[in-house]
């Protein structure tokens, strides 16, 4: 018997959602995003691996998308539908394991003691897809880092398996990751394979067997050792069995014409404030901060942040933080899209969690 962590991604969730719905759609481009019209603002929420072969992923305009991809059957987003089959999936995780850790709608972590961890892994997909008609990759580790990984090379467009499941631990991680560059590490962007670029540091191999102090000097005290550790593919953290919890609730509207109104904006941060402490009320949580984010004409995206003076779900002391956020910037150009998100949420039953 061994213990391992089982990483589980559900295969273009949003998308396979739909298509159990439309399954006359399989084989075909489908995007996900607004209300279903390239031709209204908007961007993409879920794109199919056929849509993605056009240079299409979620975030991409919906217009845009409709340029790269013509053929393209864009569906309206039905957050509802894509909340019930995450909660079917996880209710399906929780069958084969007691240690079950959420990581989003479409994630979960899973500890498991088994003498066979690809069959264990076997086993486990073929109960998900039953039980929810999904698909899923499955990445088996020796830590959550590791797992995390794998379900990445598990994936059906990464060309590394087709049976969905990889496997990466401290006897192969060198083998496989060393000659890849920082960026296939988790968390680890072009900006710092940049930097890390400046001192020679091409591979996760070279970041590996670097001395973690000298980093230290040129990334900082925390920044330097843990960039050596992530690229060892060392992980301390353990697999927490408890329901996951987003840290933000937020909520946006991208304009069909673009606008300089501050009223205007106002109005929508209210509005979205009234839906965000609905948001919060259902999950019986209370705001800190209220951060207030635009995008311009030029695409330009810019925030601003308040701090709340006590936590709470009031739709309008959210508003009101919103506003406050709001005349912190200079609306020198047209905005196109404006959101609001709740931070630093805590329970009400403890009201010090997350401060």
């Amino acid at each position: 018997m061994e213990q391992v962590v089982l990483h589980v991604d559900l295969d273009q969730f949003i998308v396979a959602v739909e298509l159990l719905r439309r399954p006359e759609l399989r084989g075909e481009p489908v995007l996900v995003g607004g209300i279903g019209d390239p031709t209204r603002r908007g961007v993409v929420a879920g794109a199919s691996y056929e849509a993605r072969e056009s240079g299409v992923h979620s975030g991409t305009p919906l217009r845009t998308a409709a340029k790269r991809c013509p053929r393209a059957v864009f569906l309206p987003l039905d957050k509802d539908a894509y909340l019930a089959a995450s909660a079917t999936f996880v209710e399906a995780l929780r069958d084969r394991s007691d240690v079950v850790e959420e990581a989003g709608w479409d994630e979960a972590y899973l500890l498991l003691d088994t003498d066979d961890a690809t069959r264990s892994a076997t086993e486990l997909r073929d109960h998900v897809h039953a039980r929810t008609g999904l698909v899923c990759s499955v990445g088996i580790g020796d830590n959550k880092l590791r797992a995390k990984t794998a379900s990445g090379f598990a994936k059906p467009t990464a060309g590394f398996t087709d049976t969905g499941i990889f496997r990466l631990d401290q006897h192969n991680w060198p083998h496989i990751m060393n000659e890849r560059p920082p960026e296939a590490l988790r968390g680890v962007g072009r900006r710092t394979a940049t930097r890390l670029a400046e001192h020679d540091l091409r591979t996760v191999g070279d970041l590996a067997t670097t001395d973690r102090f000298a980093l230290a000097e040129h990334f900082g005290p925390r920044t330097g050792p843990w960039l050596v550790a992530l690229a060892r593919g060392y992980d301390p953290t353990p697999v927490q069995p408890e329901p996951y919890r987003p840290r933000s609730y937020g909520r946006e509207i991208t304009f069909q014409t673009d606008t300089t109104d501050p009223e205007r904006l106002r109005t929508e941060l209210t509005r979205l404030a009234h839906l965000i402490a609905d948001d919060l009320a259902v999950h019986d949580l209370l705001a800190g901060r209220v951060v207030v984010k635009l995008r311009n004409s030029h695409f330009r995206t810019h925030s601003h942040g308040v701090r709340l003076t006590t936590p709470t779900r009031e739709p309008s002391a959210l508003a009101a933080a919103s506003h406050e956020a709001l005349a912190a910037f200079a609306l020198t150009r047209p905005v196109r899209l404006i959101g609001t998100r709740a931070e630093l949420l805590t329970s009400t039953n403890t009201e010090t969690e997350g401060r």
